[in-house]
């Protein structure tokens, strides 16, 4: 099995070396332990301080203040010698890392946004149609985030999203929000096209209920292969408005994993000591 190689790059003096090294290291347990072995995925993440330090044949996800779609986190694409890429917005309260995993996720699993699965239409009267592969965007909300190292982390769905009928037994998102096959989570959407009308259709779940639209036209409109499409019509006016509390919610989990962490360090300094004289900069 091949490994993928992705570089994270911060463009913006706000984040730190050690932030950006921390969330490369919580995205790499995320796709080793959960994403990798649920998807058949081997890859690694690494940051590196620059555009320039990135080796040839990398993935590269940038985070800057500004990108060209303004009305959207991030998206991911792939360039003119055929290698994926993303492009993260950074946001100062954090939530970057939370899209910079939505983002790795997703190209991963379809690195050129134009994978689709086949499976009965949640609408009546469609019949089998060819859903786009999103594995973050049915769950997308924050408040279905996991942390990991003290990061809050993006859910994703598993391949049993597309089974035909529910099983108890089964996962269907990677931490269990999703419940049921084909399942749109609040904040979240789905999209799909129908294979006799080569129509596009979109469900939201941005308001009281979920609401099934018929996107062809503004998808004719949008520019990239389908993944990017869709990012550029999508408009989720939600989509940051639970951040805050998700945060607050799993600052015990970022206490206790800080907590242990200064104490391994400590302890390894000790060990360190007894052997060699530190810098003064450690």
């Amino acid at each position: 099995m091949s490994i993928n190689q992705i570089a994270l790059v911060s463009l913006t003096s706000q984040i730190s070396p050690s932030d950006l090294a921390a969330t490369a290291s919580a995205i790499q347990k995320q796709i080793t332990r959960d994403l990798g072995p649920i998807w058949g995925i081997q890859a690694t993440i690494n940051s590196f301080p620059d555009l320039k330090s990135i080796p040839a044949g990398y993935w590269p996800i940038t985070i800057s203040e500004t990108i060209d779609n303004p009305d959207d986190e991030g998206y991911h694409w792939s360039d003119v010698t055929n290698h994926p890429y993303a492009v993260v917005l950074y946001e100062s309260d954090g939530s970057w890392q939370l899209t910079c995993s939505h983002e790795t996720c997703e190209m991963l699993v379809d690195p050129y946004g134009k994978r689709t699965i086949v499976s009965d239409s949640i609408e009546d009267g469609q019949g089998r149609v060819g859903y786009l592969v999103e594995v973050c965007d049915p769950c997308e909300d924050s408040s279905f985030a996991y942390s990991v190292n003290g990061i809050l982390l993006s859910d994703f769905y598993t391949p049993n999203y597309f089974d035909p009928i529910q099983n108890a037994a089964v996962r269907y998102s990677f931490t269990g929000a999703i419940t049921s096959p084909k399942q749109v989570l609040k904040n979240g959407y789905l999209s799909w096209q129908d294979t006799i009308s080569l129509k596009w259709f979109q469900a939201t779940y941005f308001d009281a209920a979920i609401q099934i639209d018929d996107v062809t036209n503004a998808m004719q409109r949008a520019s990239g292969p389908l993944r990017s499409k869709i990012d550029r019509i999508t408009k989720n006016p939600n989509k940051r408005l639970s951040f805050g509390t998700s945060s607050e919610k799993h600052s015990k989990a970022k206490a206790a994993f800080e907590k242990s962490t200064k104490s391994y360090q400590e302890n390894f300094i000790q060990e360190l000591q007894k052997l060699m004289t530190l810098p003064t900069w450690r």
